[in-house]
């Protein structure tokens, strides 16, 4: 799998803002900005991004993916 189509996965199943992708294939870093993330803790938001993977990451096809995730209003404070 490439970056581009990680990328159009979790933007399909997720509204981003901003959305980064780091990897080599099989472990993956992302960013990724979403109003979606807006009053969801941590956990809520990665099993957020995990739905919009589905049966990729239970196949492994996706091995691992780690993720920085921000409400937009986080984002702009940390820029």
């Amino acid at each position: 799998m490439t970056a581009d189509q990680l990328k159009q996965l979790i933007s399909a199943g997720l509204a981003c803002e901003h959305c980064e992708l780091e990897g080599d294939g099989r472990h993956w870093f992302a960013t990724i900005v979403s109003t979606a993330f807006e009053g969801k803790r941590l956990i809520q938001r990665h099993q957020q991004v995990y739905a919009t993977l589905g049966a990729r990451i239970q196949t492994d096809e996706v091995h691992a993916l780690s993720m920085k995730t921000y409400t937009p209003a986080e984002w702009a404070a940390k820029a």
